[in-house]
């Protein structure tokens, strides 16, 4: 009886193998600037805090009120990896200009992907998670005020 039942768990963990390797996610960079340019992504952003990806230039920062991390997935299936992408970057975007108003905040900077606390700092891409079923995007940023 004992054998049996190895058995039959030994092929049940075979069976599911395949579904676990098709949910990997495969990670991909893609453009910041197509991701704003989609969903109606620059006009939903554009509320009184600006966005500044890993290195690039800011106002002069007068106060650096914390640091935080957002991730975000979406429903991938059936969509191309830029559409999944693009949503979830959005997504993740709006959580971010959402915590910068409960904390004050009128800037989002030094933003880099941080997928699975592994960084990709750039100024013009973003890494996206992506898997047949679900995408995701996470951020790590600091929240600040510029000087006026």
């Amino acid at each position: 009886m004992m054998k049996k039942l190895s058995s039959a768990l030994a092929l049940l963990a075979l069976a599911a193998a395949p579904l676990y390797a098709s949910a990997a996610d495969t990670m991909v960079k893609l453009p910041i600037a197509g991701a704003m340019g989609a969903n109606n992504a620059q006009q939903r952003l554009d509320v009184g805090v600006k966005f500044y990806f890993a290195d690039q230039p800011t106002p002069k920062v007068q106060t650096k009120i914390t640091s935080d991390r957002t991730s975000l997935r979406t429903n991938g299936f059936g969509k191309s990896t830029e559409k999944a992408c693009n949503w979830v970057f959005l997504s993740a975007m709006l959580s971010l200009q959402k915590r910068a108003q409960e904390l004050g905040a009128d800037g989002v900077v030094n933003i880099v992907s941080n997928f699975n606390d592994k960084e990709m700092a750039s100024q013009t891409e973003f890494e996206c998670a992506d898997g047949s079923i679900m995408a995701g995007v996470a951020f790590k940023a600091d929240f600040v005020r510029f000087a006026k």
